[in-house]
């Protein structure tokens, strides 16, 4: 089965990752990369995001689409990566998220067949 795992960022998580020294900053990432490395062959594709405020955000809900620049709509939490896994079930992806040493947050959602 196929799952994208969404990493989701926090104002609080962010700050404290620009607030680590550069030697902490350094082992946090190692970290990340050895959980990569531990799932990479289960892991298809993926890729971190740029900030927040390289966003372009396109509003369809009106008479005309309207097209905002970031920073766009201002939220606590703002998704910074994703990875798209493809493992036996839903049980096994949660194990790997659950293990997940980066952001606070992760959401996994099945990809249409």
């Amino acid at each position: 089965m196929k799952y994208v795992l969404l990493f989701v960022d926090t104002e609080q998580f962010s700050a404290d990752l620009d607030a680590m020294a550069p030697d902490d900053r350094a082992r946090a990432f190692d970290l990340v990369n050895a959980w990569v490395a531990e799932h990479r062959h289960v892991i298809r594709g993926g890729s971190k995001l740029q900030g927040a405020h390289t966003a372009t955000t396109v509003r369809l809900d009106g008479p005309e689409p309207i097209v905002t620049d970031g920073p766009f709509v201002e939220g606590k939490e703002v998704v910074s990566g994703y990875l798209e896994v493809e493992v036996a079930d839903l049980d096994e992806a949660l194990r790997m998220v659950q293990a997940w040493p980066g952001c606070p947050v992760a959401e996994i959602r099945p990809l249409e067949s």
